[in-house]
């Protein structure tokens, strides 16, 4: 396919943009967003410097995401740094994991619908996630307990927690060395602290709305696109789902 320079041209310039902003919607910028959805040799050259790179680039409804890859630690985190912005000082693995609980926690509160969309709810106060990560934690470590003991008399194989892919003690673990406080404090040696930490992260990242006056979590139309063309197209959703309920993988 031959390409003419003007084409390259408004390729790079959209690139560029995406690389600037991470999404480009129809409203903000319409004639680049118009070059990019009706002309096929510009989205081709736009999708190739995506691959070269490691992002893809995706048009959901009326905006184009520039998304990076998992490895992709250059214009995506790195799990050393999610630890450093997510995590108490000094951080382990254990408290990392306990921070990607929280968002899956999250995310299956929102998104639990099988309709046109999958959203289920339009808001929810942060005791309640608050009370919904504890509930699952709780949950998911007796699944994995009684597990392990049904793999311990049938002999060999692996224990619950390993089956599962999480290992709930020891987040529980990290969880229950938070403090509680209820004056609200935005330490993250609290509960309420890392969540208010993690919450704060994702509003950065415009993926949720956070509003503090009323302790209020709303997710974002740039998330519910994401979660209604991506994760759950792809099915990953009722694995998180069977994670976080404590069934098998």
């Amino acid at each position: 396919m031959a390409y003419e320079i003007e084409d390259i041209r408004t390729s790079q310039e959209i690139f560029y943009y995406l690389l600037e902003h991470h999404e480009m919607s129809e409203e903000a910028q319409e004639r680049l967003f118009r070059g990019y959805a009706e002309n096929e040799r510009i989205q081709n050259l736009v999708k190739s410097q995506g691959e070269a790179a490691e992002c893809d680039i995706e048009r959901y409804g009326d905006v184009v995401y520039l998304i990076p890859r998992e490895d992709n630690t250059f214009l995506g985190f790195s799990k050393a740094q999610l630890k450093q912005l997510l995590c108490k000082s000094g951080g382990t693995d254990k408290d990392y994991y306990l921070s990607q609980f929280v968002i899956l926690t999250l995310l299956v509160e929102f998104y639990d619908g099988q309709g046109a969309t999958s959203k289920t709810r339009d808001y929810m106060r942060v005791g309640e996630l608050q009370n919904c990560v504890s509930g699952r934690l709780r949950e998911g470590a007796e699944r994995a307990e009684e597990d392990g003991e049904e793999g311990a008399s049938g002999g060999g194989g692996h224990s619950g927690g390993e089956r599962l892919g999480l290992a709930f003690s020891n987040m529980i673990e990290a969880y229950e060395a938070l403090r509680s406080d209820e004056r609200g404090s935005r330490a993250r040696t609290t509960k309420e602290g890392f969540l208010y930490n993690i919450l704060n992260f994702l509003q950065k990242q415009g993926l949720i709305e956070y509003v503090e006056e009323d302790e209020m979590i709303k997710t974002t139309k740039k998330l519910d696109q994401f979660m209604d063309w991506n994760l759950l197209n792809q099915n990953h959703f009722q694995r998180v789902r069977r994670i976080l309920e404590g069934g098998s993988v």
